[in-house]
């Protein structure tokens, strides 16, 4: 079984990770007309996943330092393998390096993702976890059917015709992000639409989970929390005392905090050791580091201070992107996307934007992530103390596939 022998999780700064265990964990009952969960998933996905996220945040991060970072891998990535579906020659062997999808067929890729979502749905009775696919395309022009047809085979994308030029389109798309995030995130489409804008493909990821075990409010005290241009700041932070899922090194203090009633989904957080930085925690980090660190987690009494936060992010990608490789895709002069429809005229990629949104308390975590992609057409001790009172990094995985929902960094709370 998938979930027996694969152990990975996988985040970096601020992740959201998603794996599911098997031992003590139940399926709950599914929605009628619901997929039952797969029993075998591709690990290559989850590989390509995590590798892409961890990449794609060291670079957001690098261009950024100091402030908080937040992003959802598999959200980017959903939208990203929906497009590529349409993608061909050069297009799409660069789509799919940047992705880390290099060497799995279109079958195997698009099967994988299939088989993710049956896994992803009603990890627990206490999560909540929403993954929504959509493709809105401008009314009137023709796609390929086999385009259209993998999108909602595999990716269970809502496929919607729409007057682009309707002053009201824009708000239509976006009602459909503020529903499916349960109003977290407020839109993704500028209005009013650009003429040349043909497609848009969108990911749309929601999270809350309550803690196995909430923290006492009447335990939760201001602090002095250390800001990366030394200055500090009184800050609210939660405190917990009993056994925890702990690991430390030379590096840094790292804890798990589940969620719910079977404990699937879990943030793990990391705190740099004395006096180093989240800068040379992210400097160790790869898909090697990740692994060794997760097995190493064990269960020990101690005490953890974590700061409440809540902020929201919101990305332009195609910067980033291009300079991972993606490039081709977003050269109106160059790209092809004839899986989508014929050349000519040519269609590329204008735009690629990324939100989320966080939220922690005493009860637990609520987050959520939106993905667009816009188409035109050319033209460890004994006891541990872990106080969180400086920049930090953290995830939230679900132990059954080890995909990373979401990562990020908190420089202030």
């Amino acid at each position: 079984m998938f979930w027996a022998k694969n152990r990975l999780y996988a985040a970096v700064t601020m992740a959201l990770i998603v794996m599911l265990s098997s031992a003590g964990c139940s399926l709950p009952d599914l929605p009628e007309g619901e997929a039952a969960p797969v029993e075998e998933l591709d690990e290559r996905l989850i590989e390509s996943n995590n590798g892409f996220g961890f990449t794609l945040f060291k670079k957001l991060h690098q261009e950024d330092k100091g402030r908080n970072l937040l992003i959802s891998p598999s959200s980017i990535l959903t939208a990203l393998a929906m497009a590529s579906t349409g993608a061909e020659g050069e297009t799409r062997t660069a789509m799919e390096k940047t992705m880390f999808l290099t060497g799995m067929s279109r079958e195997e890729i698009n099967k994988a993702f299939a088989d993710l979502l049956t896994i992803l749905q009603n990890p627990d009775p206490e999560v909540e976890l929403v993954v929504a696919n959509s493709l809105w395309t401008r009314k009137g022009l023709e796609l390929n059917e086999t385009f259209i047809k993998q999108n909602h085979d595999f990716y269970d994308a809502e496929i919607t015709d729409l007057d682009f030029s309707n002053s009201d389109a824009a708000g239509v798309i976006n009602d459909w992000v503020r529903e499916k995030t349960n109003q977290k995130i407020d839109g993704i489409v500028e209005p009013p639409i650009n003429p040349e804008t043909i497609l848009f493909l969108i990911n749309a990821l929601y999270f809350k989970g309550a803690w196995a075990e909430e923290f006492d409010p009447d335990q939760t005290r201001e602090i002095p929390f250390k800001l990366p241009d030394g200055t500090t700041k009184e800050h609210p932070v939660m405190f917990k005392n009993g056994e925890l899922e702990y690991l430390e090194n030379d590096l840094f203090q790292a804890v798990r905090l589940p969620y719910g009633k079977n404990e699937r989904i879990a943030m793990t957080l990391f705190l740099p050791a004395g006096d180093l930085t989240l800068e040379q925690i992210l400097s160790e980090l790869d898909k090697k580091s990740w692994d060794r660190w997760n097995e190493a987690f064990d269960s020990m009494e101690g005490e953890l201070g974590l700061p409440r936060f809540s902020f929201a992010c919101e990305l332009s990608l195609n910067k980033v992107l291009s300079d991972l490789g993606m490039e081709i895709a977003f050269d109106e002069n160059a790209a092809d996307f004839s899986g989508m429809r014929p050349i000519p005229p040519r269609l590329f990629i204008s735009k690629v934007k990324h939100k989320t949104y966080i939220d922690v308390t005493e009860e637990g975590t609520e987050a959520a992530a939106v993905t667009s992609v816009e188409v035109e057409v050319t033209a460890m001790p004994e006891q541990f103390s872990m106080i969180i009172d400086r920049p930090f990094f953290f995830t939230i995985s679900d132990e059954m596939t080890g995909t990373i929902l979401f990562m990020g960094t908190v420089f202030e709370p």
